[in-house]
This record gives structure tokens, sequence and C-alpha cells, in this order.
């Protein structure tokens, strides 16, 4: 056998690992062909839209959904599957609910039973009464006034003029316009806005005092779009009549009608029904383990819950759906990382965020918020409370990273102020930079599940959307529905979620931190000092 030269064996001593490294798919190239040739997301959404349907917190759809979801995550192969319980409230169900005018004219309305309410026990016939209750001041105006009415207690609001398209992607200019650094406000100490709900106890108590059967209030939306909202689900706060939230359009009808002295007559029924039998609701939490035990998690999530009209598609069934989809991909790819990857569904976001709250206090860090506080309450107060106090997890938690603006394509990711992270994020979305993924802006964005993940330090971030229809339609409306999905973009978004993932399950270091909170100086704005 002839001899190789020996420059020639050294080259291609070199070159056969680097051919057998290339040949080998990256982690990337494997989470886009199983994110792309078998992907499952529209699947997960079409179950949890058009089968299970709404999922109001401790709700009969919200139960089927958290024994659906975990069956599913099993089935993938993750472990530690389970569900973990927080004390919410009771559960509330409508089977459907009525409200048509008899005179002066009959005619069908667009309404929806506000959750948490009664029902009616079959068809009740009522006039209307026009007495809008801004404060506790307005109700002289109205005594002996309302026996046996179904009154309008909003004022009825003139119609506003579209402005903006209804449906939008963002531009590029739009995006980079985000990308500024937000200077802290040094703004602390006790939740200044009204006690909303202390006024809402004390007009049902007024209403039930003066004989109404019923209340009802407006739609903030037109085009008949309804939405059902109420957060009176605390056992012992039930509001003692049935109520209803009207389309504007309709809604202002009836109060022109009244105001003229036609002297609107409705018919009106309600088909609710409470579950007291468990007043916790259930965060569902799913593993694929890591290969060193020590190295800690990373964490993705999106609040199972939705609002009881439509059928919670854009929210938050879009999020569910993607982050279970980023599961399956990572499971079925069989990619190992370092760290472990946990997997949330939340409950009670649509309460304040409620889940993740439960979540972070159980696990991550503390905060002294009063004990008396519950719902929305507490979560208008949980940030503004000192001292922090780290849990085990706190140190374990590598990242956190959440869906939860509908189903548009992500276009890269919000840092929350940590600028540290930014050139790491510009090199983790760069594969997806022709999918118009690879933005990275410092600004905050709130008002979702990250939110108490980032307030004790833990780096938690969410993703940027294009808002599609989400805003001006579907957003807690009975249009919510797997109708107004995009599954590419949510194809997209679960291919995107599954590679951030594996990059902090595989980096060296976990991502870098900005200081655990305390208390900020207080802060009146031109002035630096304030006077004692």
């Amino acid at each position: 056998m002839r001899r190789l030269p020996i420059a020639l064996v050294a080259a291609l001593a070199v070159a056969a690992p680097l051919a057998a490294q290339t040949t080998a798919p990256t982690p990337v190239d494997r989470i886009v062909d199983e994110g792309t040739n078998r992907s499952e997301v529209m699947r997960i959404a079409q179950y949890l839209t058009d089968v299970i349907g709404a999922r109001l917190t401790n709700s009969a759809g919200m139960r089927k959904a958290e024994d659906w979801t975990q069956s599913k995550f099993r089935e993938w192969g993750l472990v530690n599957v389970h569900k973990e319980g927080f004390e919410f409230g009771r559960g509330w169900t409508s089977q459907g609910a009525t409200l048509r005018m008899v005179s002066p004219r009959p005619l069908m309305l667009t309404a929806a039973p506000l959750a948490w309410t009664p029902g009616t026990n079959g068809p009740v016939a009522a006039p209307v009464v026009l007495a809008p209750l801004a404060d506790e001041a307005a109700f002289a105006q109205y005594k002996g006034k309302l026996k046996g009415a179904i009154v309008l207690v909003s004022e009825p609001a003139d119609p506003a003029e579209a402005t903006d398209a209804p449906f939008k992607r963002w531009t590029e200019e739009e995006i980079a316009n985000r990308d500024k650094f937000e200077l802290p406000n040094g703004q602390s100490g006790a939740n200044r806005r009204p006690n909303r709900a202390a006024f809402t106890a004390a007009r049902d108590a007024f209403l039930k005092e003066e004989g109404a059967l019923a209340y009802a209030t407006m739609s903030s939306r037109n085009n008949k779009l309804i939405h059902g909202q109420n957060s009176q689900f605390q056992v012992g706060a039930t509001p003692p009549l049935p109520a209803f939230e009207i389309a504007a359009e309709d809604y202002r009808r009836l109060a022109r009608l009244a105001k003229m002295g036609a002297a609107p007559t409705v018919e009106f029924s309600a088909a609710n029904s409470f579950d007291d039998s468990d007043t916790k609701a259930y965060n569902i939490l799913a593993d694929i383990p890591g290969t060193d035990p020590k190295a800690g998690y990373v964490m993705a999530g999106a609040h199972m819950d939705s609002w009881a009209m439509g059928d919670g598609a854009a929210d938050n069934g879009a999020g569910v759906s993607m982050v279970m989809e980023a599961a399956r991909i990572i499971k079925a790819s069989g990619i190992k990382t370092r760290r472990a990857i946990r997997f949330a569904l939340w409950a009670g976001e649509e309460q304040g965020l409620l889940g993740s709250m439960s979540y972070v206090e159980n696990h991550v860090a503390t905060r002294p918020v009063p004990k008396d506080l519950s719902g929305t309450a507490r979560y208008m107060g949980w940030s503004r409370a000192f001292p922090i106090t780290p849990l085990a997890d706190h140190s374990k938690l590598a990242a956190y990273f959440n869906i939860d603006n509908g189903s548009g394509k992500l276009r890269g990711i919000y840092t929350q102020g940590n600028l540290a992270v930014v050139p790491i994020f510009r090199d983790w979305l760069a594969p997806f930079a022709s999918l118009d993924a690879d933005h990275v802006v410092t600004a905050r964005t709130g008002s979702t599940d990250h939110v108490f993940f980032d307030a004790v330090g833990i780096p938690a971030f969410q993703f940027i959307q294009d808002p599609l229809d989400y805003g001006s339609t579907v957003h807690h409306t009975n249009v919510d529905t797997f109708d107004h999905l995009k599954a590419d973009d949510m194809r997209e978004g679960a291919i995107i979620l599954a590679a951030m993932l594996v990059e902090a399950a595989n980096a060296d270091k976990p991502l870098p931190r900005v200081p655990v909170a305390t208390e900020p100086k207080p802060n009146d704005g031109f002035y630096p000092f304030q006077a004692n």
C-alpha cells in the first residue's frame, strides 16, 4: 500500500473531526426541523380553544385545561408534571345569558353576564333606569327610584372615532423607538389608586337595598364587542344581584330611550352557577431535566386562564400553545442541556398575575405584603413592599421567558433594562434575523407574568410581538377565537422560544442579573429633596 505524504496525513487528521462536527445538525437546526416539519402548535391551540374553550380561573373549562395540559406533557416525556395550588376563590361558569328589549319595540341586544355574578332563575322583565353611579356621592340622587328595575350604572360615553388601523405589524422604526433605557422614578410607598373594590361593594349593597333586580355596565369598546370582566371572585364577596355588560351600541340606545322618557323595558336571563368544591387555583408545571443537577434551571411560561367570553385564543391560548410546543420540540429533538428547563402554565393572571406571584412567593423570593390583601389589591401592592427576601430558587433560576401578547410574530425581546444581556440576546437571536425576529430593546414592558420574577432580581423577559388585531379587537372579548390566530407566526414563535431556552440552559454562565431592588428614596421630580 502506498504511504500517504506526512503533510496529507496531518491535513486529514485535522479535517476528519471538523467534518464530523459539520455533519451533525446544530441544536438550532434540529429545533427548526422539528418545529416546521412536525409542528403541533396549532393542534394544541385548536384543542384549547374549540374543544375546551374559555378558561376563567377556577371554572369548569379551566379544570379541563389543567388535566389536558398535564396529560400532554406526560405524553411527550416531560417529568415532574404536577399542579401547584394557591388560594383563589369561587369557581364560576355561565351556561348562557340573554338580554332583549321588549318595549318600545322588540330587539335582541348583545350582552354578557359579568363574571362571578349570580344567575336569574329564568327570564326576568324589568324597566330600564339610567342611574350613573360613579361614586358614593351619587347614591342620594337615585334613592327611592330603582325598585324593580335593571339599572344602567355607567355614564354612556360618546362613540370614539377609530384613528388606528385595526390590524397592525410593527415597523422597524416603531421597534427601534422602544430601545430606550428608562430611568427608575424613585417612587415607592402605598398604592394611591382609589379603592375600587370597596366602592363596588358599596354600590352593590345600595342597589340591593333599593330593590333593583339587576344592573348593567357599558362595554368599553364599540362594534358589539363585550368582555364580561369582573373581579369579585373571593369567597364572601359575591355580588347580590345579577349583572351584565351591554354592547356599547345597545347600551347607548337604552340610555337614549330612558332619557327621552320612552321607558324601555327589557327581559333578561342568566344561567350562572358557582362551584366552591375547591377554592384553590392551580399552576401547571413540567420539567425537562438537565445533565448537571447543580446547575439550576431556566423557565418559560404563559398564562392559561382567560376571561369567560370568546375562547381565550389570542389571550392567551396562543402563548400556552407556543410554550407547550417549545417543550415538545426540545424533548422530541433529543437535545440535552446542562440546566433543567421548566415550563409553567399560570392561573389567575387576569385577576392580578396571581399564579406567577404565588410561584415566586413559594420558591423564589418573598416581600412583606399585608396578609389581608387579596386579588388585585395584592397585585397593586406587591412590587412596593420591601425588603425582598430571597428563597431557595433565587440562585437556581437562571432565566424566565414569557409569551403573552397574542399570536403575532415574535420580533425580538425586551431586556427590562438589563443592559448586560443585550449583546448575549443579539447573539442568540442572530440565527433568526431572516425571520425579522432579532430585535433586542432595553425598554421595560409589564402587565404579564414575567413582572414579579423581574421585580425580585431574576432575569425575566417578555418577547416583542406584532400586535395584529390583539388590542383593537380580540383582547378579552367575545371574538377571541381560533380564527384570529396566525399559524405561521406561532410556529416561528415556538421555534424561537425553544432556541432561547436551549441557549440559556447551556450557557457557560447564567444570564447577568440586575441588583435585587431595595426601597428607593422618594423623588418628587425636579427637586432632589423632600421636606420632612
